[in-house]
């Protein structure tokens, strides 16, 4: 049984995250007039990328690259408690866990940019790292946040803090505050400034095509469902059940709520600059620190 529930989280993440993009797509294109593509487009796209002949300019680490952004985040939503509900790995991971496993995959995405010697791929690893500088420490104050009111530093205390210990100002500031760096965290408009198409041609990914462009491409959606499920099971404690399965079915309606905000703010923003994206990450920060402030003093 403790098995099956890991298992269970494996597959529905990467069962699901393919299909939470492809909303993505759609209501972009919904809202810019466009007919846009199915749904179920982005699991085409990555059966195609599969049988594609594996092109490699770069070095060893170009082909490591993609390898270790997918292990990286199918290691995090192994500890993750989907269904409200902590697993058997939950209790062996702590939030350092969390926060280091997830920093381990942006640290791949700079290098296989840095491996493939590409000028705009290197402006795009230069963005990302500024991004993943700024907006990282976000996420870390959400979780120590956690941990503080629970004063534990378990993946099921920090995830659960809310629902233990009820909300108070530290909790809806960073609340507004996720909701705030949500954008920046997924790589979506107007905070896509690592990939810009129209400036570098997807920055750090211009040099990879069939499989290891649909490894990261994975990635970067598994990533996406991770920081919605993140928010869900954190802040939105109230989508509870007591069933497993029917707690489930909540969160990933939570989920889907919030791609349909990542949806809407992305397609009715452009892209900022990445000086202007560093002002606003700053704010974040202070913010953050902020949250995390009131919570030491039970606020």
């Amino acid at each position: 049984m403790d098995i099956l529930a890991i298992i269970v989280n494996v597959v529905v993440f990467l069962g699901l995250a393919p299909l939470f993009e492809g909303v993505i797509r759609k209501l972009y294109a919904k809202v810019q007039s466009r007919q846009g593509p199915p749904i179920v487009q982005p699991y085409y796209d990555l059966i195609k990328l599969l049988g594609k002949e594996r092109l490699v300019p770069g070095n060893v680490a170009f082909k490591i690259a993609p390898m270790m952004a997918f292990a990286s985040i199918v290691t995090v939503v192994m500890f993750v408690p989907l269904g409200f509900k902590a697993n058997f790995l939950t209790q062996y991971a702590d939030i350092i866990t969390i926060i280091y496993v997830l920093t381990l995959g942006g640290v791949s995405v700079l290098l296989g940019a840095l491996s493939s010697r590409n000028t705009y791929a290197m402006v795009g690893a230069s963005r990302e790292m500024i991004t993943m500088i700024m907006v990282e420490p976000v996420l870390a104050m959400t979780l120590i946040m956690g941990a503080l009111k629970v004063k534990g530093m378990s993946v099921g205390a920090s995830f659960f803090s809310v629902a233990m210990t009820g909300y108070g100002w530290g909790v809806v500031l960073m609340l507004v505050v996720f909701l705030m760096a949500l954008q920046a965290f997924v790589g979506r408009q107007p905070f896509d400034i690592a990939e810009a198409e129209i400036e570098i041609i997807e920055g750090p990914f211009i040099e990879y095509s069939g499989p290891y462009l649909a490894l990261f491409k994975y990635y970067m959606m598994i990533k996406q469902m991770f920081y919605a499920f993140l928010f869900v099971t954190v802040f939105m404690p109230f989508l509870q059940t007591g069933s497993y399965a029917a707690n489930i079915g909540t969160q990933l309606a939570g989920i889907l709520a919030v791609v349909v905000l990542i949806s809407l703010v992305g397609s009715t923003n452009p892209r900022l600059r990445i000086e202007q994206a560093v002002r606003y990450y700053a704010v974040l920060i202070l913010l953050s620190l902020t949250a995390v402030g009131l919570t030491v003093y039970g606020i």
